[in-house]
């Protein structure tokens, strides 16, 4: 098999599965361990995937929001149908960008709350829901990324209060820091964080460790983790002892 094409399958492999260790991929494309080695420390050095202990996972944040929704679907409609249930009607959410919180928007129709979002597919899901008071922050247009972002966005956030706000990642590190891998989006995280009253991380089991080289916040700015994990044990310690309750799908 030609390295382009296992390159290929290395990477729809990651994509559609989460992390996948070296000894997997190897019975998978039927090569030897040493030669997928080599096809991820190319694929790292290409940006496309991050070598983590045994194994790999792919780079996700900068993919287009088309693409990355397709993957893992049913994970993320169990983490969003149990980020639903602790929101009260009444209530006021923030949701971010990305494809989990899209999801649990879809869980959101026929509630009397309030969504204040920047997820323009958030926006287009809800707003012929009359029942939902629906605000979009302005700001500059990622149109591949279906987001908005910007000083704009973040002057928006800081004039608003929200009951919970739920936050996507592109990963966890060991020590519970929550980490993105698209630059532009983390001043917006970080403004939403500081407008919500609680703060619920959504993130499924390829966020652990995920990827990501900027950090939104640490573990102690965070109440909850909805997740189908289980985080590693050092994490778990980490997220406990930070004080968050990790709730398991």
């Amino acid at each position: 098999m030609l390295a382009e094409r296992r390159h290929q399958l290395i990477l729809r492999a990651l994509r559609n599965g989460g992390p996948a260790a070296v000894t997997d991929l190897s019975e998978q494309l039927g090569v030897s361990p040493a030669t997928v080695r080599r096809d991820l420390l190319k694929l790292e050095e290409e940006g496309l995937l991050t070598r983590v202990h045994g194994g790999a996972v792919a780079e996700e944040g900068d993919q287009p929001f088309a693409e990355v929704a397709e993957v893992r679907v049913a994970e993320k409609d169990a983490i969003a149908e149990r980020a639903a249930a602790m929101v009260e009607d009444g209530q006021s959410v923030l949701l971010d960008i990305g494809t989990t919180a899209y999801r649990l928007a879809r869980q959101l129709h026929g509630r009397r709350i309030t969504v204040i979002t920047s997820n323009l597919v958030v926006y287009e899901e809800l707003v012929d829901d009359e029942g939902i008071e629906l605000v979009l922050l302005g700001g500059m247009v990622r149109r591949e990324y279906r987001s908005l972002v910007g000083f704009l966005t973040e002057d928006n956030l800081r004039q608003l209060h929200a009951d919970w706000l739920f936050l996507g990642t592109s990963g966890v590190r060991p020590g519970g820091q929550v980490m993105d891998t698209t630059v532009v989006e983390v001043p917006v995280k970080r403004a939403m964080i500081k407008a919500a009253e609680r703060v619920v991380l959504l993130a499924d089991r390829a966020k652990f460790p995920g990827t990501g080289m900027a950090k939104v916040c640490g573990p102690e700015e965070l109440d909850v983790v909805v997740t189908n994990g289980p985080a590693d044990a050092g994490t778990r310690s980490a997220l406990e002892e930070a004080g968050v309750r990790v709730v398991l799908t």
